[in-house]
């Protein structure tokens, strides 16, 4: 059977499906949430209270964990997880390419009497060995040094994951190798939490508040696409790569506007439904769903939670999100970029800090209050603008290339959005004075002026921008949406450590005063150096391309310019001074990225060689034929005519795939020299590939159409 056959089948099987079967309670239930998960209720029914005590404190307050309590923890954990229909455990981590991991080893142990026994000690709980030689490690590994080690993180609850014949216990855990680097996304994250938490507490002493807990909170808004799996099987680009590398736009896409928050379809609906099912019984609070702005493009997003929580749970949204596709008959593309031409899927990160009861990030009701917001603002504002070129770094990849600066996404532009309200705020602040001041009773004074109300509409944001101030909270719309959201808030974390360190070291070179003069002379400095990273207008424009640029801001628009950063020994001593990464681990970051890249870009260079031979050059010829048996009909009526279009359009292919071959062969010279000619390359063959879907024959071409895939589900 042809392939055009097949996608026109794939058309009738799809339209001929029945509609979804009404069934009782399907909707995802509060009764069930956290059902399977190990949490505190939990752990208080399995373990003396002493020792939940002592637990806890591990949780909240990052206490090292007390060996003597872990073989009991350890027992109570498996007896909870047996008693759920657990057989076997697993240590869940997160390894450099950018998924996470998995062994599963057996509750079951011979008992030496022909029998045997349900097992699970402390050291299996607290720590693991694992075959490291196959993950990234750019270089903190050879493939002869085999030993990586899994350490139990006990402030990500313990959880199960089911399947359909039975289910394991997961273990949250960290992943080092033999000589103690990470090789993990976990583990430096959690060190930026501790980072970050040490500044917070100093700051704050400042102000004179007693040590109270901070607390990182994250937001993670997750985007994707769904096709059906008819499709998807039919389309070789999107099963190796991820993204379609041809496909005309149809006349029809998003231009409408009908899609975004538009009403769910049934069968989508249904699978949203069972969606929220699965995270809701893992604890993971899934909020909002809605369809997004492209067509077949939707969007989940979770109520906040602590950052190290938040991120495991995005990881397992990503996964609930396929495996449910997949049992109706969907596929949840995850791709920053899937479809060119229309928009792309992010992951927006909503990050801020709270240090015990207070939001650091949300204006108060009183001066004192507001003081300690401006304070935390202007850190933001200063980290932001000295180390954008990080936070774009932690946004890099090929996926994401495609997706920064197009359709509805913000660019690699680094700039922090305020809205009008709070940028005269510090302007006020700035001044000093009732010179240059918009307002009318005089400048803000730290510490003594009242914030004026600031709107926290959601709608009232600027979407164009990467990192917005949305009412008390940050929103980091950069990070792609097959990325983990780990690496951006790491970096974010750092970077406002550091700043914070330094309000911090300015506040203690004053010899007594008034605190809230001294504390405004260090804000007025902060603003003063730091303000050109603030723009409120249209991040699109390419009147902002060269103001920035006028600025002095960076504009990192290639993953292999974006990861430059990660060998700066600036930055080297800045992430090891926090202990957050040292210098080997930032160079194995490098590494492990721009061979990512590598592979990624030749991976889809030999698809787009296989597909353009194999399936579209085949598609050509056929019109070429089919027209050539027309015209001769025609001829023979008296009617002359002619294939020129095709002809050229054909001899454009050719040319292209010579080059694409050639470009894909010196991919190894391109490495060394930084060149990444081959993405023109392959822009040349999609562009001749995409013209002749328009002149084609319908029924000949062997693809689905964008028409079909973005609107038939």
């Amino acid at each position: 059977m042809s392939n055009n056959v097949r996608r026109g089948n794939a058309v009738e099987y799809i339209a001929a499906r029945p509609g979804p079967v009404p069934v009782a309670c399907c909707d995802a239930s509060v009764d069930d949430f956290g059902c399977d998960v190990f949490t505190l209720e939990e752990m208080r029914r399995y373990l003396p209270q002493e020792i939940t005590d002592a637990l806890q404190a591990t949780v909240e307050f990052c206490r090292p964990l007390d060996p003597q309590i872990a073989g009991s923890v350890a027992e109570a954990m498996k007896c909870w997880a047996i008693e759920r229909g657990a057989t076997h455990f697993t240590h869940w981590f997160q390894p450099l390419n950018g998924g996470t991991a998995e062994k599963h080893d057996a509750f079951l142990e011979p008992d030496g009497d022909g029998k045997a026994i349900m097992v699970f000690s402390g050291k299996n709980l607290i720590g693991g060995e694992t075959d490291a030689s196959s993950f990234p490690s750019g270089g903190l590994r050879c493939t002869f040094e085999a030993r990586g080690y899994t350490a139990w993180d006990p402030t990500s609850p313990a959880f199960i994951k089911r399947h359909s014949n039975g289910a394991t216990l997961c273990i949250p855990t960290a992943f080092c190798s033999y000589t103690g680097e990470a090789l993990d996304k976990k583990t430096p994250l959690l060190r930026s939490i501790q980072a970050l938490s040490r500044s917070v507490v100093r700051l704050m002493k400042f102000f004179g508040l007693p040590e109270e807990r901070v607390k990182v909170t994250l937001g993670a808004e997750q985007e994707y696409f769904l096709i059906d799996k008819q499709f998807y099987l039919q389309r070789p680009d999107l099963l190796q790569t991820g993204r379609t590398l041809f496909g005309a736009p149809p006349p029809r896409h998003q231009q409408l506007e009908d899609h975004y928050f538009g009403a769910i379809k049934p069968r989508i609906l249904n699978f949203m439904n069972e969606v929220e099912r699965e995270l809701w019984k893992l604890g993971i609070p899934a909020k909002t769903r809605h369809n997004e702005a492209a067509p077949a493009q939707f969007e989940i997003a979770p109520f906040f939670e602590e950052l190290n929580l938040a991120v495991d749970h995005n990881m397992m949204v990503m996964e609930v999100l396929r495996q449910v596709a997949d049992r109706y008959g969907l596929v949840c593309l995850m791709h920053e970029k899937p479809f060119a031409g229309i928009n792309g899927s992010g992951k927006h990160c909503n990050w801020s800090i709270d240090y015990g009861a207070l939001s650091m990030l949300k204006p108060g009701s009183d001066p004192h209050r507001n003081a300690i917001f401006l304070t935390t603002l202007c850190a933001v504002i200063r980290a932001v603008d000295l180390h954008s070129d990080m936070l774009r770094c932690a946004t890099a990849g090929p996926g994401n290339d495609h997706r920064l600066g197009a359709s509805e996404a913000p660019p690699a532009i680094i700039s922090i959005f305020l809205g009008d309200q709070l940028t005269e705020v510090i302007e006020q602040i700035e001044a000093g004075s009732v010179t240059g001041s918009r307002r009318k009773a005089g400048a803000m004074r730290v510490g003594a002026d009242m914030l004026p109300p600031l709107p926290r509409d959601a709608t009232d944001r600027n979407r164009t921008s990467p990192f917005a101030f949305t009412g008390n909270k940050f929103e980091f719309r950069a990070p792609g949406s097959s990325q983990s959201a780990s690496t951006a808030i790491m970096m974010l974390n750092t970077i406002v450590a550091e700043s914070i360190d330094y309000i911090s070291d300015e506040l203690e070179k004053f010899d007594g005063g008034d605190f809230n003069a001294n504390l405004q002379s260090v804000l007025q400095k902060i603003i003063r150096n730091h303000k050109r990273v603030v723009f409120n207008g249209d991040n699109y424009s390419d009147n902002w391309v060269k103001e920035a640029e006028k600025r002095g801001l960076p504009n990192l628009r290639t993953t292999l310019e974006a990861i430059m950063p990660l060998k700066d020994p600036a930055n080297h001593q800045l992430f090891s001074r926090y202990g957050v990464l040292s210098a080997t681990e930032m160079l194995s970051r490098y590494e492990v990225n721009l061979e990512e890249y590598y592979r990624k870009i030749r991976i889809e260079g030999g698809v787009a060689l296989e597909l353009s031979r194999t399936m579209i050059c085949g598609a050509a010829v056929d019109e070429y034929r089919r027209l050539g048996d027309a015209l001769n009909q025609a001829s023979a009526s008296g009617i002359s005519g002619g294939r020129s279009a095709l002809c050229a359009c054909m001899e454009k292919l050719g040319n292209a795939i010579d080059a694409l071959e050639n470009a894909n062969n010196a991919l190894e010279t391109a490495m060394e020299q930084g060149d990444d000619g081959i993405l023109e390359a392959l822009t040349e063959v999609r562009k001749a590939a995409d013209t002749l879907e328009y002149l084609v024959d319908d029924r000949l071409w062997p693809l689905p159409k964008y028409r079909e895939m973005l609107f038939v589900y």
